[in-house]
């Protein structure tokens, strides 16, 4: 737990948003909207090549207690660059209980994370200048372990999968112990804490998905599209084993590992002035879309 709690201390937010007349400029917009989902409200940021689409679009999931703009702005920095550079629309949301949401935390789960993924691409695909046909999604840390149970259980939506340091089973990995689960039955949630944010009252119904789910067997079962598993090689947060697995887990002769040597679990973003780590799993990353998406 002590390792999990480091990684979530790691992830300061900073920054504000491009304004958008300045991102067209750059060859691409970015509009804050909020998506209704049933009783709550998802915050989110699309970002919009310049120009005429038909584009592909991606669903990007943040990580455990982040944001839509996730640890060290690394999605922020990375919406432009897939837009601009690779033609791929984005729209990165806020969890329930995470970033600009008013929603209670104790409503997450990995039911409502589907869902929350599933609302953004039904907004994308009901944007005029984006592909409906060609909707992608992916996930960092436990954004990815959302990505991939979306994949298998709407692959009608979801025809392309990207994972960055993918964390298909949390206890494993030290997120959650049984210590905490015995916690959560007996007060109906335990509580995260954090040196940088508020805590969180994470839910008995949150503790029995990650007990009881099998990510990579619902991956394999549900999804026969393409994926492509983005890890570091320093990441002492989450095995990148796991990527492997991932990869393996998966029927699709295109799916395939990206091994980043010197990376950890936040991709670099604290101690590269340049973000070359980030930058490079970007750029895979966008490569990747732009050929599993296209028409």
């Amino acid at each position: 737990m002590k390792k999990a709690l480091a990684f979530l201390c790691a992830l300061t937010l900073c920054l504000g948003m491009i304004p958008a007349a300045m991102a067209s400029e750059a060859g691409y917009t970015e509009t804050v909207v909020s998506i209704p989902n049933g009783d709550h409200e998802i915050p989110a940021t699309v970002c919009m090549p310049a120009g005429e689409g038909k584009f592909p679009a991606v669903v990007m999931l943040h990580g455990t207690a982040s944001n839509r703009d996730e640890a060290g702005n690394g999605y922020k920095m990375a919406a432009p660059v897939l837009a601009e550079k690779y033609g791929v629309a984005t729209i990165r949301i806020d969890f329930m209980g995470n970033g600009d949401s008013t929603a209670d935390y104790m409503g997450y789960t990995f039911e409502s994370a589907v869902s929350d993924a599933v609302a953004a691409a039904n907004y994308m695909m009901a944007q005029e200048n984006v592909d409906a046909e060609h909707i992608g999604v992916m996930g960092w840390s436990q954004g990815g372990t959302d990505a991939l149970l979306s994949a298998a259980r709407h692959p009608e939506i979801f025809k392309s999968v990207v994972t960055w340091a993918g964390a298909p089973d949390m206890m494993l990995d030290g997120f959650f112990t049984e210590e905490l689960y015995e916690e959560a039955k007996k007060n109906g949630y335990f509580v995260m804490t954090f040196d940088w944010r508020d805590s969180l009252n994470v839910s008995l119904a949150w503790c029995d998905d990650v007990a009881n789910t099998d990510v990579l067997g619902e991956f394999a079962a549900g999804y026969t599209g393409p994926v492509l598993a983005i890890h570091g090689t320093n990441d002492d947060t989450v095995d990148p084993e796991w990527s492997n697995n991932i990869v393996a887990a998966s029927s699709n002769e295109a799916s395939k590992t990206y091994f980043i040597e010197g990376m950890d679990h936040t991709f670099n973003v604290f101690s590269e002035e340049d973000f070359h780590s980030l930058y490079n799993a970007v750029d895979a990353t966008g490569a990747f879309f732009q050929e599993t998406l296209a028409k």
